[in-house]
């Protein structure tokens, strides 16, 4: 992986993300504490988690077409100088009259959102050949995790010190710094081109909305005749139904089974993050392995049957700590699928339709997650609760046995002759 680090181009992509993503945290723990004790009203906070939701569903898809008609460098670049900027009017908000303006400014940046992520995940596989692909998306989730044990902390803590000010000015000094890195890339990469043979005649002759209509259709086309894409997004489906299941359910479940509080649901969270680091490392080492069909499934049961032990121990063993260390084992194991799975999508999916594929994996998981959200929210009250997170868990296990059964299995490739290669510059080198 240290490798990967060295090619400079996805150096500035990743700490570039690592830098938002320590600042998104800072303000998804800072700003709800603000809210809540400026309003001292639940509803308050459930209507900004509508609002940050919602674009993801209505808008996700249709971003990627955008996505894939700009250069993606450029978009990722004013997606964070745009969330910067949107993060201001926050400043404003003093009394709870004015609370309305948190639930404009959580949508907006949700909508930012829909374009800097198709962006990113197209962009990726420019930057590195696909041989370091899982390496880069495994670089990625060790960030992600080392921001989800930074950000909250470091979000608690500018939240008592200093207040609202303090948290937007430092998710916004975090997107233009990040903005910074990222303009630093040398390579502007357009999406490759659709093939004019591909083109429907009607489509030149369309207009502005047909045309947009056409080209998000051609994306869906490609990811239902693809089998790896449209097994893939069922696989992701399922992951996030489970995930919406669980966020509603997880602190119910620390203080009723395992008789915890606010502290022990943070120790837990922090457990599941430093599992995710190992895991980053060792599907870094397993590289292009992961990618396999089997490897893919079986990290995906794995991960399924830890959730079931989770849930299912504490009535044997009421020990806190096998708590923490199964928390430990479900952040190892939940790396594999998710990066061997996004890795493949990235190799797999045409170009010039990256963005598109993308887009509706983001509205898709989006769908699925609130389902899982309403499902748990409705059955709670009439399904004992180890029953619901027994079936949730169960769910991981069947999506990774429908990978195993459906994925296509990937081919072998004979390795190619040592050529000369071009370096970032454009000048041939030796491979060593």
């Amino acid at each position: 992986m240290i490798a990967t680090l060295r090619q400079r181009n996805f150096l500035f992509l990743w700490l570039g993300g690592l830098i938002s993503l320590m600042g998104d945290w800072v303000l998804m723990i800072g700003l709800p504490i603000y809210v809540y004790l400026l309003t001292r009203s639940v509803l308050a906070l459930s209507i900004a988690l509508l609002a940050a939701s919602l674009p993801n569903i209505v808008l996700g898809s249709l971003a990627g077409v955008f996505v894939d008609r700009w250069e993606r460098k450029y978009t990722i670049v004013a997606s964070n100088l745009l969330s910067a900027l949107t993060l201001l009017p926050l400043l404003l908000v003093r009394t709870p009259d004015r609370v309305w303006i948190v639930y404009l400014v959580t949508f907006t940046e949700a909508c930012i959102e829909q374009f800097f992520s198709p962006a990113q995940n197209a962009l990726l596989p420019t930057l590195v050949e696909e041989a370091k692909l899982v390496q880069a998306n495994s670089l990625n989730s060790l960030s992600s995790n080392v921001a989800r044990l930074v950000g909250p902390a470091l979000g608690g803590l500018i939240a008592a010190v200093s207040g609202l000010s303090g948290i937007v000015l430092t998710d916004a000094a975090s997107f233009l710094i990040a903005a910074l890195l990222l303009a630093l890339i040398t390579i502007a990469v357009r999406p490759g081109a659709v093939p004019e043979a591909e083109k429907p005649v009607e489509v030149a002759e369309a207009g502005a909305i047909a045309h947009l209509w056409h080209e998000w259709t051609d994306g869906l086309r490609v990811l239902r005749s693809e089998r790896t894409l449209s097994v893939l997004l069922t696989m992701f489906s399922l992951m996030m139904l489970g995930e919406g299941v669980f966020a509603v359910l997880y602190p119910v479940f620390v203080y009723r089974i395992l008789h915890g509080g606010a502290l022990q649901i943070g120790q837990l969270m922090s457990a599941q993050a430093i599992g995710g680091l190992l895991g980053g490392l060792i599907v870094g080492w397993l590289g292009k392995r992961i990618m396999s069909s089997w490897a893919i499934g079986l990290f995906e049961i794995a991960f399924g049957l830890t959730d079931l032990a989770i849930f299912n121990t504490p009535a044997f063993f009421p020990f806190f700590w096998l708590s923490v260390g199964l928390f430990v084992a479900a952040g190892l194991f939940s790396i594999g699928p998710s990066t061997g799975a996004q890795s493949l999508l990235q190799a797999k999916s045409p170009d010039a339709y990256r963005g598109r594929i993308f887009g509706a994996l983001g509205m898709t998981v989006g769908l699925f997650a609130l389902l899982g959200t309403l499902i748990a929210g409705f059955l709670t009250d009439h399904i004992p609760l180890i029953t619901i997170l027994n079936i949730q868990a169960a769910v991981y296990v069947l999506s990774g046995l429908l990978v195993i059964a459906l994925l296509p299995r990937q081919k072998k490739v004979p390795a190619p002759q040592a050529e000369p290669v071009p370096n970032e510059e454009g000048v041939a080198q030796s491979e060593r």
